[in-house]
């Protein structure tokens, strides 16, 4: 087993030093974006991020070593999309996100469109069709089967076309839908201690990179269609305009919770004093991560905890986490970075 180590670099509280003074943020940003504070952190992970479940977890570990078996054997035919790198990295080192094509985007918004559609007409034509029969002068069935022929011709056919033709394309031709986007969109780097915002024009790439401590989080509140407030976690450079919005990751709430909980999530990933964050999607690659293998002898933990679970106590854990996350009580905490940047 080779530990990954950490550079000169990776941040540990211990670690911080004094910082310049943060440049002003503009009257909008004051009134839109909390700050919230550094350190304290609680043993939470945001709903998103429990993911994938135990039985998912052990398909992918089998096919894992099928593949391994293959190829040791001679035998093994790469899969359709393997040879493509998606740019996403999630492990010990980093955590990247990369954007799919918009070709990509554009059937999964097909499929879903022609899904949801499909219901949503069939629930509100049947209803208005039970009403047109009721009033209907030839009588309720007659009334009530043109209504129906109506509404599967003009509205449910589109929607079944739009569905079928979307899942065929995902899920028998990857080729032609699953794309890649243009590089990653931003990452964490728990080994280095860095973040880094990738800017692309045209083909060409710049990163625009910049220490953890350097940055602050933020809760973004602005309204939705219907003008209640939404919630995104954000992390922004105390001294640039690189700044990260995580709702590609972390779907914008109605409450804070969840994105006080990302905020965690971060510090607790990014601090080399701390182990990763115990949720299914590190699980792998806890035994790569120095601090992390100590963490886990000490306490004797299973390194199979999360793939051996059973559904049912998975969902017991997942219905827990949700309570702490739930009880976060990031906003009652003293900010640990006061101490080292002087705030305008």
């Amino acid at each position: 087993m080779t530990l990954s180590s950490y550079a000169t670099t990776a941040y540990s509280p211990a670690n911080l030093h004094r910082q310049p003074p943060g440049k002003s943020r503009s009257g909008l940003k004051r009134l839109t974006g909390q700050r919230l504070p550094w350190g304290n952190t609680q043993e939470v992970v945001p709903d998103s991020f429990m993911t994938p479940g135990p039985s998912s977890l052990r398909h992918l570990e089998s096919v894992r070593l099928k593949r391994d078996q293959e190829l040791a054997q001679g035998t093994y035919k790469p899969a359709p999309l393997e040879h493509i790198d998606f740019h996403d990295r999630c492990d010990h080192e980093h955590y990247r996100h990369a954007p799919w094509s918009t070709r990509t985007h554009f059937w999964i918004y097909v499929a879903s469109f022609g899904k949801v559609g499909f219901f949503i007409f069939l629930v509100i034509g049947l209803i208005t069709a039970l009403q047109v029969g009721f009033v209907s002068q030839t009588g309720f069935i007659t009334g009530f089967w043109e209504s129906v022929k109506t509404l599967a011709l003009v509205l449910l056919l589109p929607c079944l076309v739009f569905w079928g033709l979307a899942s065929l394309v995902i899920h028998k031709l990857p080729r032609l839908w699953a794309k890649p986007g243009k590089g990653p969109k931003w990452e964490l780097n728990r080994r280095t201690g860095m973040i880094t915002v990738f800017k692309y024009k045209g083909k060409e790439a710049t990163e625009h990179r910049a220490l953890f401590p350097e940055f602050d989080a933020y809760i973004n509140t602005t309204p939705d269609r219907q003008g209640l407030p939404m919630n995104v976690l954000s992390l922004e450079h105390r001294y640039s305009d690189i700044s990260i919005h995580f709702g590609d990751i972390q779907p914008p709430d109605r409450t804070i919770n969840q994105p006080l909980a990302l905020w965690d999530f971060i510090q607790n990933y990014m601090d080399t004093s701390h182990p990763l964050p115990d949720a299914p999607l590190f699980e792998e690659h806890r035994h790569n991560d120095p601090t992390t293998v100590e963490h886990d002898k000490a306490k004797g933990r299973n390194p199979r905890y999360w793939i051996n679970m059973d559904d049912e106590t998975f969902k017991k854990a997942k219905h827990e986490m949700l309570g702490r996350v739930d009880r976060i009580n990031t906003l009652t905490r003293p900010n640990l970075m006061a101490q080292f940047v002087e705030y305008n």
